[in-house]
């Protein structure tokens, strides 16, 4: 290794870019240069040639012994956290906490550090290093350093050492539906399901069948405009919602609207192109109920909802100002804003603020609906509970952002720029994928004292009993693709988990919710061990449980701290899966690296494994050959075997449904979040279909058969 390349392999390791990792079947790979030095220069580390590589290490140095603390101190309650201080040498260093609700405590107790001080331009920089008590409460609060004339502070935050499940379950085990939100329309939505007739899915599922929560697809912000982007895990803002999920009529200026008839009108022509399509059609939903939208806003409000309206926008503050003007500035000059003018492609641009004061009606449009998505959010979440949901909605988290869209706008300066997150190759996706989603800087996260990503987590689970965290591995380390680049041309990018999983866990802990980790693909073993430590869930998908010589794992064997299901979004209905849809689909799509035949084969293979199984365990009769609708009951009755402390059921499974919502690898070779539900012939259902189903009661009183709710 040359000095050069040692020096970019020392400015990778400080920075978290791997230079060589284990790849899907444990074969090292090693780092291309030109990937590491994307990498480093999209977290703003210049390394293209041996002297900036040179100039980039002594930089990183003077920035490290040029602050007082840390930019972000974490700790966990119960236990010392250690951080160092910098002050000039032999000065003392006076330091104490105060608590986010302003009492100040001491205790800090000093620790050897024996580091040899540090030449600042003439000035020494000596070190020490300080333990925080044990005692500290949860909390967001503030370290402060006193050393000469000088003073100095760092955030400070306190997590759980562990958050598991909500006191108020106890010991018990609850299942839930999952389903894709979009898909569950009903007789009085605009073509695509919303928020009331989630309502009505978790009540029916809540009241009748004993559901302990409902699982639904993100339901983040799209650009609203044409085309809307369909995959809900591509979004434009992860801390606000689309939409497209409101339900018109439930707004309380509805009532008061003079031109209800254009409303209505709307509707019906909107239900007839509906009901013509086998598909969701979301520009022709939003455009209809976009019109209708702008009539409500148009109504006078109440004193009491003015006064609501204001309280709404001081809690969401800048952030929500920020949005609803990418929103306005996207409806008159494109979603990307890439290509706007220059005056306006940052929020703090010289000409943000006349368009804002320009345009002061379309921006509080998007700005109220909000508050309107805020409303009926907390509705669905008050009346799944209150009809006997343990936990009510429990949201999903979407891994990053659309790289044009609202967050990526207003983040672009937390956001790493000149790559996307993505997956390397894996077995079930043997070319790797590209998420085009700008990844969080680590770095930016520690100095922004982890702001953004709390007020997401906060967001996230302010009207929900529960968070599924997509791709979970993503907080302790990303692929990052280098633009340009092939999925395999990437590299892992470290991320400090021990703030960003404590700050979940606080964030959970104060909202009474439960953190489900999407923990499936490339995992490095040690990583499931900590989310376990800390409480948080992970999960299962009955497919891809398998012990060490390949075979199904026995039920008993599977972790309890889990969310268990048969299935998921990215693989078809479990009717589907049983008659090797998948296969066939990847074939024609093109995603396949070995034959079908031999796909074909080795699928056969691992169902009749299952099948074998579910008969050792007396689940299916020894002889004979079952039917669908048999197998898929024995599946889910053996997910009761398990100690999984949550089992999902598919809405898919439960109708018979059998088409996959997704497909990994593509975008618009196959129709990704644009199927209804359908039932096992293929034909859509509406909700009021799903209410009265034979086959939806029977296996949803089969999950409440086995977790005894």
């Amino acid at each position: 290794m040359t000095s050069q390349d040692a020096a970019l392999v020392e400015l990778a390791r400080r920075f978290g870019v791997a230079t060589e990792y284990d790849d899907w079947v444990g074969q090292r790979m090693s780092v291309p240069e030109h990937t590491l030095i994307a990498a480093l220069g999209a977290l703003g580390v210049q390394t293209a040639t041996s002297d900036e590589r040179a100039a980039a290490l002594v930089s990183h140095d003077r920035e490290y012994w040029s602050r007082a603390l840390p930019p972000t101190i974490v700790g966990r309650a119960g236990t010392e956290a250690a951080f160092w201080v910098h002050v000039t040498d032999g000065d003392a260093a006076h330091v104490w906490v105060r608590l986010e609700d302003g009492t100040v405590r001491s205790g800090v107790r000093q620790l050897d550090n024996f580091t040899p001080p540090y030449d600042l331009d003439g000035r020494m920089i000596g070190e020490a290093s300080f333990a925080l008590p044990a005692d500290l409460p949860l909390g967001y609060h503030r370290v402060h350093l006193r050393s000469g004339t000088g003073e100095s502070s760092a955030a400070l935050i306190v997590t759980p050492p562990w958050l598991g499940l909500p006191d108020r379950l106890g010991h018990r085990r609850l299942w839930g539906l999952a389903t894709q939100l979009y898909s569950v329309r009903s007789k009085r939505s605009w073509g695509v399901g919303d928020l009331t007739d989630l309502t009505d899915l978790a009540v029916w599922s809540a009241a009748r069948h004993g559901a302990g929560y409902l699982l639904i697809n993100p339901l983040h912000a799209a650009a609203p405009v044409k085309p809307m982007e369909p995959s809900p895990y591509l979004p434009t803002s992860r801390r606000f919602v689309n939409p497209l999920y409101l339900r018109v009529e439930a707004i309380p200026e509805y009532s008061d609207l003079p031109k209800r008839n254009e409303v209505l009108e709307l509707h019906a022509e909107l239900t007839r192109r509906a009901a013509k399509l086998d598909g969701i059609d979301r520009d022709a939903a939003w455009k209809a109920k976009r019109r209708a939208l702008k009539l409500v806003h148009r109504v006078k409000r109440s004193a009491g909802r003015e006064l609501a309206y204001g309280a709404f926008r001081a809690r969401e503050g800048a952030a929500l100002e920020a949005f609803a003007t990418w929103c306005a500035l996207a409806e008159r000059h494109g979603a990307d804003w890439h290509d706007w003018p220059e005056s306006l492609r940052h929020p703090e641009a010289t000409g943000v603020a006349d368009f804002v004061e320009k345009h002061s009606t379309a921006v509080d449009f998007h700005r109220w609906m909000q508050w309107q998505l805020d409303e009926q959010l907390a509705g669905v979440q008050s009346a799944a509970t209150r009809a006997g949901m343990a936990l009510g909605i429990m949201a999903d988290l979407a891994v990053g952002v659309h790289p044009d869209g609202a967050d990526a706008w207003a983040m672009q300066d937390v956001l790493a720029l000149g790559v996307t997150a993505g997956a390397p190759p894996d077995e079930y996706n043997q070319l790797g994928q590209n998420w085009s989603q700008p990844p969080w800087r680590p770095d930016q996260l520690e100095q922004r004292e982890y702001q953004p990503f709390r007020e997401l987590i906060a967001a996230v689970l302010r009207h929900a009993g529960g968070v599924r965290i997509d791709h979970i591995i993503g907080l302790f380390r990303l692929w990052w693709i280098p633009d340009g680049a092939a999925p395999t041309e990437g590299t892992y990018v470290r991320y400090n988990h021990e703030a960003i999983i404590g700050i979940v866990a606080l964030e959970a802990h104060r909202a009474g919710a439960v953190v489900v980790g999407e923990d499936l693909g490339t995992v490095e073993p040690w990583v499931r061990d900590y989310l376990r430590e800390r409480g948080l869930l992970g999960t299962s998908i009955l497919w891809f449980e398998r012990d060490h010589s390949g075979a199904p794992l026995a039920a008993e064997h599977w972790r309890e701290f889990c969310l268990s299901s048969v299935t998921t979004h990215d693989l078809p209905p479990t009717a589907g899966y049983l008659a090797g849809d998948h296969v066939r689909l990847r074939d024609s799509l093109g995603l396949l690296t070995r034959p079908v035949a031999v796909e074909q084969a080795e699928d056969d293979k691992e169902q009749e494994a299952w099948l074998a199984e579910l008969r050792r365990v007396g689940l299916l009769a020894q002889d004979g050959e079952p039917d669908t609708e048999q197998v898929i009951t024995a599946l889910y009755r053996y997910l009761g075997r398990t100690p999984s402390r949550l089992l999902a059921l598919a809405l898919t499974d439960a109708v018979g449904d059998r088409r996959t919502q997704n497909q990994p690898g593509t975008v618009d070779e196959y129709p990704n979040w644009r199927v209804p539900l359908a039932d096992p012939a293929g034909r859509p259902l509406l909700l009021e279909d799903v209410l009265v189903d034979r086959r939806a009661a029977a296996l949803c009183d089969v999950m409440r058969a086995e977790t005894g709710c």
